[in-house]
Protein backbone atom coordinates (compact mmCIF):
# COMPACT_ATOMS: atom_id res chain seq x y z
CA UNK A 1 0.00 0.00 0.00
CA UNK A 2 2.76 2.52 -0.11
CA UNK A 3 2.90 3.16 -3.38
CA UNK A 4 -0.31 4.64 -2.51
CA UNK A 5 1.10 7.43 -0.56
CA UNK A 6 0.48 9.74 -4.17
CA UNK A 7 2.01 12.72 -2.32
CA UNK A 8 4.60 11.66 0.09
CA UNK A 9 7.47 12.59 -2.43
CA UNK A 10 6.48 16.18 -3.41
CA UNK A 11 8.91 18.46 -2.77
CA UNK A 12 9.32 22.18 -1.87
CA UNK A 13 12.87 23.93 -2.66
CA UNK A 14 13.87 26.80 -0.78
CA UNK A 15 13.00 29.57 0.05
CA UNK A 16 9.46 29.53 0.50
CA UNK A 17 6.85 30.73 3.20
CA UNK A 18 4.73 28.75 5.55
CA UNK A 19 1.26 30.35 5.79
CA UNK A 20 -0.95 28.86 8.65
CA UNK A 21 -4.47 30.12 9.37
CA UNK A 22 -6.74 29.21 12.33
CA UNK A 23 -9.46 27.03 11.58
CA UNK A 24 -13.31 28.28 12.88
CA UNK A 25 -11.04 30.74 15.85
CA UNK A 26 -13.58 33.14 15.45
CA UNK A 27 -16.02 30.84 16.77
CA UNK A 28 -13.97 29.37 19.54
CA UNK A 29 -12.34 32.67 20.06
CA UNK A 30 -15.78 34.33 21.22
CA UNK A 31 -16.62 31.04 23.30
CA UNK A 32 -13.98 31.54 25.26
CA UNK A 33 -14.65 35.61 25.99
CA UNK A 34 -11.69 36.99 23.71
CA UNK A 35 -12.50 40.69 23.75
CA UNK A 36 -13.34 42.00 20.05
CA UNK A 37 -12.13 43.83 18.05
CA UNK A 38 -8.59 42.77 19.19
CA UNK A 39 -7.33 41.01 22.57
CA UNK A 40 -4.16 41.46 23.88
CA UNK A 41 -4.44 37.91 25.52
CA UNK A 42 -4.33 36.70 22.40
CA UNK A 43 -1.63 38.48 20.34
CA UNK A 44 0.56 37.83 23.22
CA UNK A 45 0.12 33.80 22.88
CA UNK A 46 -0.25 33.99 19.17
CA UNK A 47 3.60 35.67 19.27
CA UNK A 48 4.58 33.24 22.04
CA UNK A 49 3.77 30.26 19.87
CA UNK A 50 5.64 31.76 17.31
CA UNK A 51 8.54 31.61 19.79
CA UNK A 52 8.03 28.40 20.68
CA UNK A 53 8.07 26.90 17.14
CA UNK A 54 11.36 29.03 16.83
CA UNK A 55 12.80 26.97 20.22
CA UNK A 56 11.54 23.66 20.69
CA UNK A 57 10.05 22.64 17.54
CA UNK A 58 13.66 21.45 15.57
CA UNK A 59 12.35 23.73 12.60
CA UNK A 60 14.79 26.92 12.13
CA UNK A 61 12.73 29.91 10.30
CA UNK A 62 14.51 33.01 9.27
CA UNK A 63 11.21 35.04 11.06
CA UNK A 64 8.05 34.77 11.66
CA UNK A 65 5.21 37.51 11.13
CA UNK A 66 1.98 37.34 12.90
CA UNK A 67 -1.43 39.14 13.21
CA UNK A 68 -4.97 38.20 13.94
CA UNK A 69 -4.83 34.27 13.82
CA UNK A 70 -2.32 34.44 10.85
CA UNK A 71 1.48 33.23 11.09
CA UNK A 72 3.51 33.43 8.23
CA UNK A 73 7.13 31.41 8.21
CA UNK A 74 9.90 32.14 6.39
CA UNK A 75 12.50 29.10 5.64
CA UNK A 76 15.88 29.50 3.88
CA UNK A 77 16.69 26.10 4.03
CA UNK A 78 14.48 22.97 3.59
CA UNK A 79 13.30 21.21 6.72
CA UNK A 80 12.35 17.67 6.58
CA UNK A 81 14.07 17.41 2.50
CA UNK A 82 11.62 19.71 1.87
CA UNK A 83 8.30 17.11 2.19
CA UNK A 84 5.46 19.05 1.76
CA UNK A 85 3.30 16.69 3.98
CA UNK A 86 5.70 16.86 6.35
CA UNK A 87 5.94 20.65 6.50
CA UNK A 88 2.13 20.82 6.00
CA UNK A 89 1.19 18.88 9.23
CA UNK A 90 4.31 19.65 11.55
CA UNK A 91 4.41 23.41 11.31
CA UNK A 92 0.18 23.81 11.92
CA UNK A 93 0.35 20.92 14.61
CA UNK A 94 3.04 22.41 16.47
CA UNK A 95 1.65 25.84 16.45
CA UNK A 96 -1.63 24.79 17.69
CA UNK A 97 -0.63 22.76 20.64
CA UNK A 98 1.77 25.72 21.47
CA UNK A 99 -1.14 28.26 21.24
CA UNK A 100 -3.71 25.86 23.28
CA UNK A 101 -1.08 25.18 26.10
CA UNK A 102 -0.09 29.46 26.20
CA UNK A 103 -3.54 30.03 26.72
CA UNK A 104 -4.11 27.52 29.30
CA UNK A 105 -7.51 26.41 27.55
CA UNK A 106 -9.61 23.02 27.29
CA UNK A 107 -10.96 23.71 24.10
CA UNK A 108 -8.84 22.82 20.70
CA UNK A 109 -7.44 25.21 18.07
CA UNK A 110 -6.72 23.97 14.86
CA UNK A 111 -4.66 26.03 12.11
CA UNK A 112 -4.55 24.87 8.25
CA UNK A 113 -1.35 25.40 6.29
CA UNK A 114 -0.38 26.20 2.90
CA UNK A 115 3.23 26.38 1.35
CA UNK A 116 4.46 29.22 -0.82
CA UNK A 117 7.44 29.04 -2.47
CA UNK A 118 9.63 32.62 -3.31
CA UNK A 119 12.74 34.06 -4.50
CA UNK A 120 14.27 36.17 -2.22
CA UNK A 121 13.69 38.99 -4.43
CA UNK A 122 9.83 38.28 -3.32
CA UNK A 123 10.21 37.88 -0.04
CA UNK A 124 9.30 41.80 0.98
CA UNK A 125 6.71 42.06 -1.51
CA UNK A 126 5.27 39.48 0.35
CA UNK A 127 5.69 40.66 3.78
CA UNK A 128 4.50 43.92 2.67
CA UNK A 129 1.54 42.30 0.74
CA UNK A 130 0.51 39.89 4.68
CA UNK A 131 1.01 43.57 6.68
CA UNK A 132 -1.27 45.69 4.38
CA UNK A 133 -4.06 42.77 4.70
CA UNK A 134 -2.99 43.03 8.75
CA UNK A 135 -3.65 47.26 8.44
CA UNK A 136 -6.84 45.90 6.19
CA UNK A 137 -8.36 43.48 8.74
CA UNK A 138 -7.14 46.32 11.83
CA UNK A 139 -9.64 48.93 10.21
CA UNK A 140 -12.39 46.79 8.80
CA UNK A 141 -12.43 45.04 12.86
CA UNK A 142 -13.08 48.26 14.46
CA UNK A 143 -15.35 49.38 12.15
CA UNK A 144 -16.98 46.01 11.92
CA UNK A 145 -17.25 45.76 16.31
CA UNK A 146 -18.17 49.57 16.72
CA UNK A 147 -21.31 49.32 14.02
CA UNK A 148 -22.26 46.22 16.30
CA UNK A 149 -21.53 48.12 19.47
CA UNK A 150 -24.02 51.03 18.30
CA UNK A 151 -26.57 48.30 17.77
CA UNK A 152 -26.17 47.14 14.05
CA UNK A 153 -26.55 43.41 13.45
CA UNK A 154 -23.59 41.05 12.60
CA UNK A 155 -24.83 41.29 9.32
CA UNK A 156 -25.90 44.58 8.87
CA UNK A 157 -22.34 45.77 10.16
CA UNK A 158 -21.09 43.83 7.40
CA UNK A 159 -22.91 45.03 4.39
CA UNK A 160 -22.99 48.86 5.42
CA UNK A 161 -19.13 47.82 5.43
CA UNK A 162 -19.00 46.17 1.82
CA UNK A 163 -19.84 49.71 0.26
CA UNK A 164 -17.51 51.37 1.66
CA UNK A 165 -14.03 52.47 0.67
CA UNK A 166 -10.97 52.89 3.15
CA UNK A 167 -11.52 56.52 3.25
CA UNK A 168 -15.07 56.03 4.03
CA UNK A 169 -14.31 53.40 6.78
CA UNK A 170 -11.99 55.90 8.03
CA UNK A 171 -14.50 58.92 8.55
CA UNK A 172 -16.44 56.24 10.04
CA UNK A 173 -14.43 55.45 13.13
CA UNK A 174 -13.47 58.82 13.51
CA UNK A 175 -16.35 60.28 13.73
CA UNK A 176 -16.87 57.61 16.81
CA UNK A 177 -13.91 58.76 18.27
CA UNK A 178 -12.10 56.60 17.11
CA UNK A 179 -8.21 57.55 15.17
CA UNK A 180 -6.85 54.36 14.21
CA UNK A 181 -3.38 55.58 13.69
CA UNK A 182 -3.10 55.82 17.11
CA UNK A 183 -4.32 52.07 17.88
CA UNK A 184 -1.24 50.05 19.27
CA UNK A 185 1.32 49.64 16.52
CA UNK A 186 0.67 45.42 16.86
CA UNK A 187 -3.06 46.05 15.36
CA UNK A 188 -1.98 47.96 12.78
CA UNK A 189 1.40 46.34 11.41
CA UNK A 190 1.58 42.87 12.78
CA UNK A 191 3.83 41.35 15.66
CA UNK A 192 7.53 40.46 14.24
CA UNK A 193 9.47 37.24 16.00
CA UNK A 194 13.20 36.89 14.57
CA UNK A 195 16.48 35.91 16.21
CA UNK A 196 19.00 38.63 16.74
CA UNK A 197 22.63 38.39 18.41
CA UNK A 198 23.62 39.91 21.24
CA UNK A 199 27.10 40.05 23.16
CA UNK A 200 27.74 38.96 26.77
CA UNK A 201 31.12 39.76 29.33
CA UNK A 202 32.88 36.81 30.56
CA UNK A 203 36.86 35.85 31.41
CA UNK A 204 38.69 33.56 29.09
CA UNK A 205 40.54 31.37 31.97
CA UNK A 206 42.87 30.06 29.49
CA UNK A 207 44.14 33.16 28.13
CA UNK A 208 43.37 35.09 31.19
CA UNK A 209 41.74 38.27 29.88
CA UNK A 210 38.13 39.53 29.84
CA UNK A 211 36.37 38.66 26.16
CA UNK A 212 32.96 39.21 24.78
CA UNK A 213 30.87 36.25 23.13
CA UNK A 214 28.09 36.41 20.97
CA UNK A 215 24.86 34.60 21.74
CA UNK A 216 21.89 34.38 20.25
CA UNK A 217 18.21 34.43 21.19
CA UNK A 218 14.64 35.25 19.70
CA UNK A 219 12.53 37.90 20.35
CA UNK A 220 9.17 39.56 19.47
CA UNK A 221 9.21 43.14 18.09
CA UNK A 222 5.78 44.33 18.48
CA UNK A 223 6.22 47.94 16.73
CA UNK A 224 7.49 46.90 13.80
CA UNK A 225 8.25 49.30 10.55
CA UNK A 226 6.47 49.62 7.14
CA UNK A 227 8.01 46.59 5.19
CA UNK A 228 7.81 48.79 2.11
CA UNK A 229 9.75 51.55 3.57
CA UNK A 230 13.41 51.65 3.72
CA UNK A 231 13.64 50.61 7.59
CA UNK A 232 11.55 47.47 6.76
CA UNK A 233 13.40 46.50 3.61
CA UNK A 234 16.62 46.77 5.52
CA UNK A 235 15.02 44.67 8.67
CA UNK A 236 13.84 42.50 6.21
CA UNK A 237 17.33 41.94 3.97
CA UNK A 238 19.35 42.00 7.42
CA UNK A 239 17.30 39.15 9.01
CA UNK A 240 17.27 37.41 5.63
CA UNK A 241 21.60 37.65 5.46
CA UNK A 242 22.10 37.10 8.94
CA UNK A 243 20.46 33.67 9.55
Amino acid sequence: MKKREIYSDLRCAPPFIIRVDGRTFRASLLRMGIKKPFDNRFAVSMGNAVEALFKKSGLSPVLGYTFSDEINLLFKDAPFDGRVEKLNSIGPSFLSSALTLDMNIQEPLAFDSRIVPVCREQIAEYLDWRQKEAWRNCINSYAFYTLVSRGSSEKEAAATLKKKRSSDVHELLFRHGINISKVPAWQRKGILVHKEQYYIEGYDPLMQINARSIRTRVVQSWDVPLFNSPGGKHLISSLIDDS
